[in-house]
């Protein structure tokens, strides 16, 4: 069965970084599809970044395209999402999702099956 498990979420003053990680384990196969999301509180999950850890361009939401950067680690099936010049509106859960049958590199969340609990971010002003 394939978990992905997300870790390195805290807090942030406006302009800092913050770093994402989201390791991979139960899968047979050597790479995967994988997507990192957002939701803040009443509001719809947000496609934030998305990557094929076999190659390939990875995908950006427009509001942290130029700031953040989805890279991976195939020796350890981990998945990370740098995350420059915070904003306060980058406020909340972060996911991280993968498929267990199919690979779409895709902002949307219907394109996964298994996700992560989350990782909070905040950004104070």
């Amino acid at each position: 069965q394939v978990h992905v498990v997300e870790s390195g979420g805290g807090s942030a003053q406006a302009g800092g970084s913050l770093r994402l990680a989201c390791a991979a384990s139960g899968h047979s196969y050597g790479r995967l599809c994988m997507g990192w999301f957002r939701q803040a509180p009443g509001k719809e999950r947000e496609g934030v970044a998305a990557i094929y850890t076999g190659g390939d361009s990875p995908l950006y939401g427009d509001s942290v395209k130029g700031r953040f950067t989805i890279s991976q680690d195939n020796a350890k099936n981990t998945v990370f999402l740098l995350m420059n010049s915070l904003k306060p509106d980058d406020t909340a859960m972060y996911y991280c999702a993968t498929h267990d049958e199919t690979c779409v590199v895709s902002l949307r969340p219907s394109a996964y099956n298994v996700w992560g609990q989350g990782t909070q971010v905040t950004v104070s002003s």
